[in-house]
């Protein structure tokens, strides 16, 4: 199985945008999950994660975007991470067929700073890591 981006969903209200992707991976739920819910994971395709405290309000700081906090944390389905100036970005896993998983993501943020461009760049980085397999 190869991995795939469904079209982006851009939304703005307002200062507001919020961005929605589908994004289906050639991995199960607990092979991906590490790539969005650990440091290393999420150093591997998005950026390098300073400080992640893995639970529910625990400390994050995402060294392109700011620090905040961890604002949902359902282990193996969702993580949520909310950092000033960068918003909130949220990760949630869902089974897709025997082998995959499918990643249901949102960015809420104020301003221009990102773009669908760049999620679906940073997206495709994801696939090829998974699709790499353990190093």
């Amino acid at each position: 199985m190869s991995g795939s981006i469904e079209q982006g969903i851009s939304q703005t209200h307002g200062n507001t945008h919020i961005l929605h992707f589908l994004v289906r991976l050639p991995r199960s739920m607990g092979e991906v999950w590490p790539s969005v819910a650990s440091a290393e994971g999420l150093a591997a395709w998005f950026t390098p994660a300073d400080v992640l405290e893995p639970h529910l309000g625990g400390a994050v700081t995402l060294r392109d975007l700011g620090s905040g906090e961890v604002t949902a944390w359902d282990v193996d389905r969702v993580a949520e991470y909310t950092v000033e100036g960068g918003g909130r970005i949220r990760f949630h896993l869902e089974r897709d067929g025997e082998q995959g998983s499918a990643l249901r993501f949102t960015h809420e943020f104020e301003g221009e700073q990102e773009t669908e461009r760049g999620w679906r760049s940073r997206f495709q980085r994801l696939i090829e890591v998974l699709q790499a397999g353990p190093p």
